[in-house]
């Protein structure tokens, strides 16, 4: 390894990947440890004080103690902290709060503590770490990286809201940050358009050696993107201009200037009409700007590999060229880093039992009145469980609504993989759409459409990303075609990650299928008929994928 960033992760993490060997060892024994420490930093809070929590309770005595909670369990006592009460989750009072879509469509604000912000973060400087052990000249040229505002709002209280990724690229070193492809303005920039035309400008202006961004529909979004505005592309880097028609407009919080913000970008770029030659030739032998003809370093991408996410990492090598590895981040989500993928091409990774305490429940016990409780040490290999979490955020037990696989073993610690949302909820590129919000939106639509849907069921299309709306109308359906369109835009006010996906065209428009009168009667008789019993049926709302013989019962 050589560089800046392999002379930091030499001198800063060897200590942090000997004790995440250790745990990985005997994870029975770090997760013990885990749990008392985090019983004891958070002793005298509310939460402890009302659920009896001391630093010497058992794992089954903290599971009798503490139910498991989803988020919206966790949101009065979020809500206490939000209002400027202290030592309710934690001792420590938030730093920051992250934000992402909730299930009844307000949004749910995730405390960040210091202390948890630098354990978080040593963990992604441990991938990195293994990632260089791996790929030595992965991060030899720039890194491109996508992150979001670190700041973009703040809370009653005066807490900044924003993303985990946009601080920590705002914390990393500057002698590190010097080596990134983007300056921080870009992550500002609203439109999605402009932005991802600003990140392509000026990565393809450089010799990039390494790729990072959670989903790859981004990726593939960015190569189009580059591609279908080549010429322009091409200008921009020969003038040494940004190639917008105009400033575009920017998020104005965290203590920026926007407009200072800009005006330091526009005069960083400089002409380079000898790159803009040499990659003219590549776009007229290639009929555009691909990455894979533009950064012949490449050395690394970074992505989610695991779930419906992983079916679109499959068309990576098209784009960036079919030798260059790709490896996982690992389960990671506003409410934390799960894991640490040690190897390419699997979306399998080391649970991290070193920082959090994990809890796990079979995915087929997951509707019994007493799940059955697994710990980390427990689990076995091919098997697929719901987790649950408790971690140094402030977050109890916490049911992330998420199935995972266990792939095998690093040492004694599950390698586990991300399979897909569990109960009532669907999703194509990290929307995680809810029922309830589905629900909601179709109440909306059916107002404004003037349409009354009998039945509905809400199918991913993985593979066309978009979603396909099943409906049943028993009278007029003269407003039909209005229906879908409405339903598009009420799913958007329910869920932003759903309207930022669809605002950026990584998803398409939902398709509304009409389907014939008494559908949905027959598909519970062939269920009954297949053995369930009609007192426990429950219609599914959303599924996985088309159910045989639906697609003859579609009219439009």
């Amino acid at each position: 390894m050589s560089g800046p960033l392999a002379a930091l992760l030499r001198t800063r993490e060897w200590r942090h990947d000997a004790r995440f060997e250790e745990a990985c060892r005997d994870p029975a024994a770090a997760q013990r440890r885990v749990l008392a420490t985090l019983l004891r930093g958070n002793q005298g809070t509310a939460f402890a004080r009302e659920h009896g929590l001391t630093p010497d309770l058992s794992p089954a005595a903290f599971a009798r103690a503490v139910p498991i909670r989803d988020y919206e369990g966790h949101r009065p006592w979020i809500e206490r902290q939000l209002a400027g009460e202290a030592a309710v989750l934690t001792q420590a009072s938030p730093t920051m709060y992250t934000t992402t879509s909730g299930t009844t469509g307000a949004p749910k604000l995730l405390p960040v503590p210091a202390a948890w912000r630098e354990e978080m973060a040593a963990l992604m400087r441990l991938w990195m770490k293994r990632a260089l052990t791996d790929h030595p000249r992965a991060f030899a040229r720039r890194t491109l990286s996508i992150v979001s505002p670190a700041v973009e709002g703040h809370t009653p209280g005066g807490v900044p809201i924003g993303s985990m990724s946009g601080v920590t690229y705002q914390r990393i070193p500057w002698l590190v940050r010097r080596s990134y492809a983007l300056p921080y303005a870009v992550a500002l920039v609203k439109d999605h358009e402009a932005r991802y035309f600003l990140t392509m400008r000026l990565a393809l202006a450089t010799n990039v050696s390494s790729v990072a961004t959670p989903n790859a529909t981004t990726l593939m979004r960015l190569a189009q993107v580059g591609f279908d505005h080549s010429e322009a592309i091409l200008k921009a880097i020969h003038d040494g201009v940004p190639g917008l028609p105009r400033p575009p407009e920017m998020v104005a919080a965290g203590g920026h200037d926007p407009r200072l913000l800009w005006e330091e970008l526009r005069t960083a770029v400089r002409p380079e009409p000898e790159r803009a030659r040499a990659l003219g030739k590549l776009a007229e032998a290639h009929g555009g700007l691909r990455p894979r003809d533009c950064w012949p370093e490449l050395r690394l991408m970074a992505c989610w590999l695991g779930g419906s996410a992983g079916h679109h990492a499959r068309r990576l090598p098209d784009w960036y060229g079919p030798a260059t590895p790709i490896r996982d981040l690992g389960l990671l989500a506003s409410e934390g880093r799960m894991s640490v993928p040690l190897a390419d091409g699997t979306p399998g990774g080391a649970l991290a039992v070193h920082m959090s305490y994990f809890e796990f429940v079979a995915e087929d016990e997951i509707d019994a009145p007493v799940p059955a409780i697994r710990l980390a040490h427990e689990l076995e290999a091919g098997r697929r469980y719901y987790l649950i979490f408790t971690s140094g955020n402030g977050l109890y037990r916490y049911d992330m609504n998420d199935v995972v696989e266990v792939l095998g073993f690093h040492h004694r610690a599950p390698l586990v993989a991300f399979v897909r949302k569990g109960r009532d909820m669907a999703s194509i590129t990290g929307e995680k759409i809810h029922l309830n919000q589905v629900q909601g939106a179709l109440r909306e639509a059916e107002a404004e459409a003037c349409v009354s849907v009998w039945q509905f069921q809400l199918i991913p299309d993985v593979e066309g990303l978009v979603y396909d709306l099943l409906v049943e109308v028993p009278g007029e359906t003269e407003g039909l075609a209005a229906l879908g369109p409405a339903f598009d835009r009420a799913l958007g006010r329910l869920n932003d990650e759903y309207a930022s996906k669809r605002a950026s065209a990584r998803l398409g428009a939902p398709r509304v299928h009409l389907m014939a009168p008494g559908w949905s009667e027959r598909a519970c008789r062939a269920a009954f008929a297949a053995g369930k019993r009609d007192f426990q049926f429950k219609w599914p709302a959303m599924a996985a994928e088309w159910t045989p013989g639906f697609r003859d019962e579609v009219i439009t």
